[in-house]
């Protein structure tokens, strides 16, 4: 069997600028990616691919050779126990459904060279409807009990917290974690709350999983004098800085910095805030710098609810949400001492900096602040962008540079109908 993780055009848009550079699959909630949640619970060595936009399909390809069978699956639906035993009870050629909700589809895998060729020079919402037209000869099975389905970008930070302690329920479970010799670092709450890989490192440091466990990925480093406050997620590689204040609900991708104050705020990975300052109910992608004192807020100061942009609608969309911080797509940076706004999002490879707080939207490629961004010129935007993945000895692929220069061409789009 191959799971084929499918986007919905309309979540596409909603999910922006995160899924700009990548499908709803790749997504990071809790300790995992959507992808990795579902593959953990299904089966671990299942390999699986993506029906997405056409211009991410050099990176993310679809591709099931040797399969017999497909299961396809709404990437933006959570996993749960329940959903997942009605997903591994389903017959081929049926789909399950909750309401106009699409949640699965178990066929044959022999749809799966004209499945492909859906994907292909036309637009996705096209794509997507002839997918769905395809697989409409499916029977449907009803599902009553309730999902979490992600739709809006503050999803991915409220539902962290829940998420990072069933991830860390499901890769701890029957493992024994490596034990801790630091002699003055100080642990609270139960010892199976808090799970260490191999590799890492803590000294001097206060870990605090009264409120939620702590998972430390492999070679992760807690530097001295930090304070990490569960539920907390650090991912392979990463670093939590001297005298950082981590409170809860907090994931930090892999090879990624945190220091300062943060609080529910997720990092996608290869990240850095590495300086003081505070981030709070935030989600960043991968490859954003930030400089030294740079400040979000996620509070307006008349307490009612943010409004965020939506590149869907081309406008700002309330989030119903009184917590709602900074919205940071893939390789954009920030100089020191920036300022943003409640609610702001900022696009793929924008560079902001200057004084005051610039608009509360930044489309991709911008370069500036207040009243004074310009467009970063391609050229520039990929030399930088190879320079930073070289640091951490790799190189940017030809289908990464692709679907920046895509992001680029079409950046206007991400403003005007």
């Amino acid at each position: 069997m191959h799971i084929i993780f499918f986007d919905t055009p309309t979540l596409r848009d909603n999910l922006k600028p995160f899924t700009l550079t990548r499908p709803i699959s790749e997504i990071r909630s809790g300790i995992l990616t959507m992808a990795q949640k579902w593959t953990h619970r299904l089966s671990p060595h299942n390999q699986y691919s993506n029906f997405t936009e056409g211009y991410l399909q050099k990176k993310y390809p679809l591709q099931a050779s040797g399969a017999d069978h497909l299961l396809f699956i709404n990437a933006s639906v959570y996993p749960e126990e329940a959903l997942q035993q009605a997903i591994t009870q389903m017959e081929e050629g049926q789909a399950l459904r909750q309401g106009e909700l699409l949640i699965a589809v178990y066929t044959s895998a022999d749809q799966l060279n004209e499945i492909g060729n859906q994907q292909h020079d036309r637009p996705y919402k096209e794509a997507f409807e002839a997918l769905t037209s395809m697989l409409s000869h499916c029977q449907n099975v009803e599902y009553n009990p309730p999902i979490q389905q992600l739709t809006q970008p503050w999803h991915i930070f409220l539902q962290n917290a829940a998420q990072i302690k069933a991830d860390y329920e499901l890769i701890t479970k029957n493992r024994q974690s490596a034990k801790l010799d630091d002699p003055h670092t100080i642990l609270y709450g139960k010892k199976e709350d808090i799970f260490i890989e191999e590799g890492v490192s803590v000294r001097a440091s206060v870990l605090n999983a009264e409120t939620g466990p702590i998972y430390l990925g492999k070679n992760a480093t807690v530097h001295e004098n930090a304070v990490i406050k569960g539920p907390f997620a650090m991912l392979e590689g990463s670093h939590v800085n001297i005298g950082s204040k981590i409170r809860e609900a907090t994931t930090l991708g892999p090879h990624s910095k945190l220091g300062g104050e943060v609080k529910n705020v997720v990092i996608f990975g290869n990240s850095n805030k590495g300086h003081e300052g505070f981030l709070g109910n935030a989600v960043i992608g991968e490859w954003c710098n930030f400089g030294a004192d740079t400040n979000a807020s996620n509070l307006k100061n008349n307490y009612k609810p943010v409004k965020v942009w939506n590149y869907g609608t081309r406008r700002y969309e309330d989030s119903g949400e009184l917590f709602c911080g900074l919205m940071m797509g893939d390789h954009s940076k920030c100089g020191i001492n920036t300022m943003f706004n409640t609610g702001t999002v900022v696009g793929v490879s924008a560079n902001v900096f200057g004084t005051g707080y610039p608009e509360k939207f930044i489309p991709s490629f911008s370069w500036g602040g207040v009243g004074e961004s310009s467009i970063y010129r391609i050229e520039k935007a990929l030399e930088v962008a190879q320079h930073v993945v070289q640091r951490r000895g790799l190189q940017l692929s030809e289908a990464d540079t692709e679907i920046l220069e895509y992001i680029y061409e079409h950046r206007q789009a991400e403003w005007k109908k």
